[in-house]
Formats: structure tokens, C-alpha cells, sequence
């Protein structure tokens, strides 16, 4: 083979491949070297000059002229015998170029040659994908779905192939064959000896950033910022959003005349629905935001706690709304804030209560400790929850909780009994007083209603139904004294 015709045929791939001049010149000289070390074992003695312009390439092998009977290494020196049949005119010591043809190297060489050409070309364009496609990272490109599998979808963009797996796709997304699809570009894979692989998403937070940015100058300019998205992909999203210009309305900027403008990201997201709340440096606020529509009365920050951990509490009516369907509001909350929000109902001044550590016979003081750890120091604090939400805060195993909260529910339920309370030993009954202090202590009881002396305290408030079932179970457990002698009596006779 020619030198031409070779250097030709690298030129028509370097064309191909649109790789430039000078690129070219260093892939075709490595090549070049590779058939000398082949043949010769060592490149040193040899001097390639290429002209890509021209087409043709020269190769030098340059020789130190030895006397004769001297030479040690024939890749580098001559002897001079030899080298006068070059040229006469050669002496000791001179150095000697002679020219080789590319025919020289035989037929397998030459093949050699175009192999290592090729994967030249091909390591080549492996490290140009990696370049662009890593500078690439968190910006949206477009590409032709040309393959649907069962764990990915494959794409092409520019003659790259874009991997889309199946964790990275919005549910209930359809793909066909030739759609044009934007995605966002997560991350680029290099395996040693294996190509790239490009790995794009539509599921992350970064690709509804850059979707805004699309569609709303305000974001795009800067004017408006975007703090923070939490999404849950084809389900519902959480922007916040600050604006450095006090004249722009942030959310209103997103949101658009008659919602033209997130319209559009919500019809490139599978119809997510999205809320746009304005950002907040203080976390009370921000937290009142982002459970929106709840309206927080109240909210207490754990700072201490890994994760951070927020009390956050609101009407009756409004549980259900900042707990969201399936517990979707409040986990996008959390996300957004960085805070674990604990949802509870607002119990108000009247209202009866039980503290937890009232349930100490029936609960173990692991479990109370737990229950307190997460913010529910009483009862109906613990009944807001459900056995699912009850069991992954507290950490508690599903049966666990589902008896914890059976046991609290049986107490507002029913209410514990006389009976069940001297069983639990919350309550003691005093001696019946005497005749002398029955007028005043009946006084007491019109004025203040009865009372049963608890062994802490004192519960105010039994009705006289309670008096009378106390005086019953006295005066079952104590024998009278006018029966003792009539029952000595019968035994005498």
C-alpha cells in the first residue's frame, strides 16, 4: 500500500469523525510509531514528518555512521561501509537518513496500523462525549426516543446515546418511538475500556428548575430566585421562591397571567401539581408556608434533634389539609424546610387531656419515651396519628403501635371506671369521716361537688354517683360493727 492511499484513508475517517488537523497529525504519527516499534522495537532512530495538507507522509531513518566491524545496535548505526554505498562522501561519525515506504512494513503492519487508527479515533471521541457531556450537567437537552426497554428508554442526541433508566422516568409517562423528549443531564459515566454513558432524568428537582427558567424571563435574569423543590415526580411539587427586586412579585412572576406561564412546566411534568410559595429566612414562617393550605397555630423547633425535628399545630379542621392525601403535604413540607414536621391538633383550654406517663401500667417506659422523643406527650396528641405515621416516627413496630393506639383510644372511649382506677392504684378511699364533721363536709360537697383523694393529688369533680359507688365498695370490703356480735352469736349456739 501506498503512503498516499493510507494517509487518505485516515483522512476520510478524521472527516467522519470531525476531528480537526492538527488532531489528526498526532493520531497518525502514534500510529506510525506503533508500526516502527513492530518491526524495529524501538522508535528512537526514526523521524515521521506528515503533511495533512498535501496527503503524504515521510519516514526518516536516521543512523550514526561506525567503523566497521563496530556496529552493536543496527537500528541506530551504520557501518561506514555501507553507508558509502549511499553516499561516498560518509565518514565516522556522520549520521545517515534514509527514507522507508510504508510497503516496507509488509501487509500486516499496515493492518496493524488502520486498527490502532481506529481505536485512536474511538478513545478519541470516548474522552470528547465525556468533556461535553460533563459540562452538560444540570442543563436540559432534547433527544429522539429511538429505543424503549423495560428498565430504560434510550435516546439520541447529536449522534450520543442518552440513557433514561426506569427511576428517572415521571410514573405513567408513555414513550414512542421518534418523540422528540426533553430531559436534564444527572451524570456521565466512564468505565474503564467501556464507553460513556450519558445518564439523564426527568425526575430530578434540577430538571423543573431549568424547565422555569424556560419559562419565565424573571428567573432566567436573576430577578427571581429559586431557593429550594421538593417533588414527588408525577405527583405534587414544592417551589420556593425569593425575589432580589421588591418590585417583582416572585410567585406571581412564576405563576404567570391566568397561570400562562406554569401551565407550561405542569404540562412538560405529566400534569404535576405545583405550589409556588414564597421563600423565608425564618424557619416558623417558612414551615407555615409550606403547609399550605394548613394554617400552622403554633410551631416549635428541635434544633437539637438529627434530623431537626418541628411541633407544628393546627385546628381540628386543618389536620387532614397539612397532612395531605397519603401524607404528601407534609413529606414535601419536610423536604423543602430540611425540618421532620409533627403535625398535631390544637387542643384547646377546655378541653380534657391525658398525659402519656398516665399510661405507664399498660405501656412500657421504652415506648413513653419514644412517644415523648417525637412530641406526643399525651393522648390525643398520639391518636392524631395513624398506625403508619405512629410506628415510622416513634420507631415502633406496626403491632406495637396499633396497641398503643388501641389502648388510648379504650380510655377516651370509655373512661376509666372506679374500679379500674383502684386497680391501677391512681386512686385511694378515705375512712368514712364522723358524725361531728358530716354537716360541714356536706357544705363542701354542695358548694364544690365530691372528690376522690388521688394518691398524688386530689380529683375534683366525681358526680354523686361516684360518692355512691365508693360508699358501696366500702361498705362491702369493711364488715359493720353491728354485725360482728350477732354473727359471734350464731356461732355460739
Amino acid at each position: 500500500m501506498r503512503s498516499e492511499d493510507m494517509i487518505s484513508s485516515f483522512g476520510e475517517i478524521a472527516r467522519a469523525k470531525d476531528i480537526d488537523r492538527d488532531t489528526l497529525q498526532l493520531i497518525v504519527e502514534d500510529v506510525m510509531r506503533a508500526m516502527i516499534r513492530k518491526r524495529y522495537g524501538s522508535d528512537e532512530a526514526f523521524e515521521i514528518i506528515f503533511n495533512p495538507e498535501q496527503g503524504d507522509i515521510q519516514i526518516l531513518h536516521i543512523r550514526e555512521v561506525v567503523a566497521n566491524m563496530n556496529l552493536e545496535d543496527p537500528v541506530t548505526e551504520i557501518e561506514v561501509g555501507n553507508a558509502k554505498d549511499i553516499d561516498p562522501d560518509f565518514e565516522v561519525g556522520d549520521e545517515v537518513a534514509s527514507e522507508l515506504s510504508i510497503a516496507d512494513f509488509g501487509r500486516r503492519a499496515v493492518m496493524m496500523g488502520r486498527q490502532t487508527f481506529r481505536q485512536s479515533i474511538r478513545d478519541l471521541e470516548k474522552e470528547k462525549i465525556y468533556e461535553e457531556y460533563s459540562e452538560l450537567v444540570g442543563e436540559i437537552v432534547v433527544g429522539e426516543i429511538y429505543q424503549v426497554r423495560r428498565h430504560e428508554t434510550l435516546l439520541m442526541h447529536e449522534g450520543t446515546e442518552l440513557v433514561l433508566p426506569r427511576s428517572e422516568q415521571i410514573p405513567h409517562d408513555h414513550y414512542r418511538k421518534g418523540n422528540m423528549l426533553r430531559t436534564v443531564v444527572k451524570e456521565v459515566k466512564r468505565d474503564a475500556g467501556s464507553d460513556p454513558q450519558v445518564v439523564v432524568s426527568r425526575t430530578d428537582p434540577i430538571f423543573m428548575e431549568r424547565l422555569f427558567e424556560i419559562e419565565v424571563p424573571e428567573i432566567y435574569e436573576g430577578i427571581v430566585e429559586i431557593k429550594e423543590i421538593a417533588r414527588i415526580p408525577g405527583d405534587r411539587a414544592k417551589v420556593a421562591v425569593v425575589s432580589h427586586d421588591e418590585r417583582v412579585d416572585p410567585v406571581g412572576a412564576c405563576v404567570g397571567v391566568k397561570g400562562v406561564r406554569i401551565h407550561a412546566v405542569v404540562r412538560e411534568l405529566a400534569n404535576e401539581n405545583i405550589d409556588v410559595l414564597q421563600w423565608s429566612d425564618d424557619p416558623h414562617e417558612l414551615i407555615g408556608r409550606a403547609l399550605s393550605p394548613a394554617k400552622p397555630v403554633d410551631v416549635k423547633l428541635n434544633r437539637n434533634a438529627e434530623p431537626p425535628r418541628a411541633r407544628v399545630e393546627v385546628v381540628a379542621d386543618e389536620v387532614s389539609q397539612a397532612i395531605g392525601k397519603g401524607g404528601v403535604n407534609i413529606r414535601l413540607a419536610s423536604q423543602l424546610t430540611g425540618f421532620e414536621i409533627d403535625v398535631y391538633r390544637e387542643i384547646p383550654a377546655d378541653e380534657e387531656d391525658i398525659d402519656i406517663e398516665e399510661f405507664g401500667d399498660e405501656l412500657t417506659e421504652e415506648t413513653i419515651s419514644k412517644l415523648k422523643r417525637i412530641g406526643c406527650d399525651t393522648g390525643k396528641a398520639v391518636l392524631e396519628l395513624s398506625v403508619d405515621e405512629l410506628a415510622r416516627r416513634a420507631e415502633l413496630n406496626r403491632d406495637t403501635a396499633e396497641r398503643v393506639l388501641d389502648i388510648i383510644k379504650t380510655e377516651f372511649e370509655e373512661g376509666p371506671g372506679l374500679v379500674q382506677q383502684l386497680e391501677r392504684g391512681r386512686f385511694t378511699i378515705q375512712a368514712p369521716s364522723t358524725e361531728a364533721d358530716g354537716a360541714a363536709e356536706e357544705a363542701e360537697e354542695e358548694a364544690a361537688g365530691s372528690s376522690v383523694n388521688a394518691e398524688n393529688g386530689t380529683a375534683a369533680g366525681a358526680d354523686s354517683e361516684l360518692v355512691e359507688e365508693v360508699e358501696d365498695v366500702h361498705e362491702e370490703t369493711t364488715p359493720s360493727e353491728e354485725g360482728a356480735p350477732e354473727e359471734e352469736k350464731e356461732a355460739e349456739q
